[in-house]
């Protein structure tokens, strides 16, 4: 930090120092400091209690307790020329403490601070015109939104890297370093947000929480994974009691099962949605025009399929697609819900063999004029 002299067109450099050089303490001083003036902290907060020891079966107390403009609790933790080690465990103790507090223990709490400092004030109304509203009480400390602050002259990498970690589960914690400057008689000091960044704070949230977004699409994937794998180890059991189509095939994670149909590239599959189960019949040649072939020529068999099925199938060639496919479902049954499973089963169980022997005969006719063909 440099101070302009403005008479010689100079810049004199202040040289930065600790706080334990300048004789200052925790307590006493950078408390004090931030305690009569926590807009240093970047923001408008309302502390609302100091050395604040009320929590259940524990003697520890926090250094500042604070409101935000949004009625979040803030936990300020105050250390001066270095963090320590366990400064992050300390600060998520007290966050984990306080978000319990419900509005009357809150108000309850910032009374006892203002008897406690001289003021006849009410906190009440304090806490209302703070926040600007009536019902403030609905605002204060709603769900898991409490915030950690901490302020120190120096921050050890392993308390940085926690915090780091902790903004990507949408822990809200900020580190503010505290550097105090001596010029003659004369002492500065400078609160700076070093995490996160203030200027990219914004941009550091977003992408925590797109992480969380992340990991909660994967573990959701993971639990559908186990589902799936559950469910078509049960499918198979039954279905392999009416039906030799799947009985060389294994329990799958996917959404799908298939087996040849004894045509190359062409597959019957069952497969699951959140609220379908589908038989099919896939052309999957990487030939767009041979998938095309087989399904038209299915197609000219439709009525008698049909009428040996016994109901009607969904046709589709799929014209701006590579692959064609002949399909049978039923909706309003899902794999993710236990109870809908023997209604799967049985609907299964009673259309599969139906669906291969309508299909088979003219699917063995076409693989066979192809065959002569060549």
């Amino acid at each position: 930090m440099f101070i302009i002299d403005k008479e010689r067109n100079r810049i004199l450099k202040i040289e930065s120092t600790t706080f334990s050089k300048l004789g200052f303490k925790e307590r006493e001083h950078l408390q004090e400091w931030i305690a009569n003036y926590p807009d240093c902290l970047n923001e408008e907060l309302l502390i609302i209690q100091k050395e604040f020891d009320g929590f259940n079966d524990t003697n520890e107390r926090l250094d500042l307790l604070a409101v935000d403009k949004q009625g979040n609790l803030v936990v300020i933790e105050n250390k001066m020329d270095d963090t320590g080690r366990d400064v992050a465990w300390q600060v998520l103790k007290y966050a984990a403490y306080c978000s319990t507090f419900n509005s009357a223990q809150i108000i309850e709490v910032y009374d006892k601070y203002l008897r406690r400092i001289g003021s006849q004030e009410s906190a009440e109304e304090l806490l209302q015109d703070f926040l600007e509203s009536e019902d403030f009480r609905e605002r204060l400390n709603s769900g898991n939104t409490q915030r950690i602050m901490m302020v120190a002259g120096n921050f050890r990498k392993e308390v940085t890297s926690t915090v780091l970690w902790l903004l990507n589960y949408g822990i809200r914690v900020q580190c503010f370093k505290a550097t105090p400057y001596k010029l003659e008689d004369q002492i500065f000091i400078n609160f700076e947000q070093i995490i996160p960044v203030k200027e990219a704070e914004e941009y550091t949230i977003s992408m925590a929480k797109k992480s969380r977004e992340e990991v909660g699409a994967q573990e959701e994937l993971k639990e559908k994974q186990k589902k799936r794998f559950e469910f078509w180890s049960n499918y198979l059991e039954e279905i392999n009691k009416v039906s030799k189509l799947y009985q060389n095939v294994s329990p799958s994670k996917d959404h799908w099962i298939s087996a040849g149909s004894g045509m190359s590239n062409v597959a019957y599959a069952t497969s699951v949605t959140a609220d379908t189960i589908r038989l099919e019949l896939g052309m999957l040649s990487k030939s767009r025009e041979e998938n095309k072939n087989v399904f038209d020529r299915l197609l000219e068999s439709r009525e008698a399929i049909e009428e040996k099925f016994g109901k009607p199938l969904i046709w589709e060639r799929l014209d701006d697609k590579k692959m064609s496919r002949i399909k049978y479902e039923k909706t309003g049954v899902s794999y993710l819900n236990q109870e809908d499973w023997p209604e799967i089963f049985e609907f299964t169980k009673e259309v599969l063999p139906k669906f291969e022997s309508a299909i088979k005969p003219y699917l063995n006719k076409i693989r066979q004029k192809l065959k002569n063909r060549y």
